[in-house]
């Protein structure tokens, strides 16, 4: 079986993009899930799959995090990663969906785990915003908080790989693959991805009319917004969307073509600079080595 793939809240599955994509377990916070509960959900994950990797945003509630850990303390169990992530919500979403399509790979469970740091570098996440008043997950300027203020303003703001915000108009165009475009415009991606939106209250056309054109988008879906979504970005007059690598084969070629390591605390496999199942650093000579 592969390796068990969960997540916190289940906003954070996507439909999968094949049938042979597995599917995610939920497992719901303590104030719905009490902790016996949780212990036997986990045990029997454990049991069906050998491993489990959870992943639960960096947003997500202190509690959450922390019955996570209390459920992989008592289990006394090395084989449950807890993958944290700062991507807004769709853009875990969608990093989750990935991790879903490589586990059903040949990849072992600590290099399937360390590879989610990987792959959200690739993850280019944003929204377009009606007020940037509250937005407290990307840096914005006193101006923009300003003309947040201001009736009919919108904003397209990047949260990631790299936290960009421009104010939207007439004549916006986005910055196109070869990261030329008009001065409003975000820097996208320079290899060819999908797109995925989520709706709120906002009602504007640019992620299609707009970015999806000027990132040379090859498909966009549309999904349900999650209900953290509004809570991240700091509003609900918002469209959610995220760019991404689609393809199966992409990704495995992304994660084959990274060295292995041992991680030389719990001895899993693993990719980067840091074991994805006890979180310890990938000592300094063996990282010097990896750079060369």
């Amino acid at each position: 079986m592969p390796t068990a793939i969960a997540v916190t809240s289940a906003d954070l599955v996507l439909p999968p993009t094949d049938p042979q994509t597995p599917p995610a377990a939920v497992l719901p916070g303590p104030d719905t899930r009490p902790l016996d509960a949780a212990l036997a959900d986990v045990r029997q994950l454990l049991d069906l799959h050998g491993h489990l990797i959870v992943v639960c945003p960096t947003a997500a509630p202190p509690a959450t995090a922390g019955r996570l850990h209390a459920v992989r303390s008592l289990l006394e169990s090395d084989r449950i990663a807890i993958v944290r992530t700062e991507l807004p919500p769709l853009g875990a979403a969608v990093l989750v969906r990935q991790l879903r399509q490589l586990s059903a790979c040949d990849f072992s469970p600590g290099v399937l785990a360390s590879a989610a740091r990987l792959l959200t570098h690739y993850v280019y996440a944003g929204a377009v915003l009606g007020s940037v008043a509250k937005l407290d997950h990307v840096p914005v300027g006193l101006g923009s908080h300003l003309k947040g203020w201001l009736p009919g303003a919108h904003f397209a703001v990047l949260a990631g790989p790299t936290p960009q915000l421009v104010r939207i108009g007439a004549g916006t165009a986005p910055a196109g693959p070869d990261g030329r475009g008009g001065p409003d415009g975000l820097a996208g991606p320079d290899f060819a991805t999908d797109l995925v939106l989520a709706r709120g209250q906002l009602q504007t056309d640019w992620p299609t009319a707009a970015l999806a054109p000027g990132w040379q988008v090859r498909a966009v879906q549309e999904a349900a917004l999650p209900e953290s979504s509004p809570r991240w970005w700091g509003t609900g007059r918002l469209v959610e969307f995220t760019a991404y690598l689609p393809d199966l084969p992409v990704l495995h070629q992304l994660v084959s073509s990274v060295r292995r390591e041992t991680c030389h605390w719990c001895r899993m496999e693993l990719i980067g600079d840091r074991c994805g199942f006890c979180a310890a650093p990938l000592p300094a000579t063996a990282e010097a080595t990896t750079a060369r």
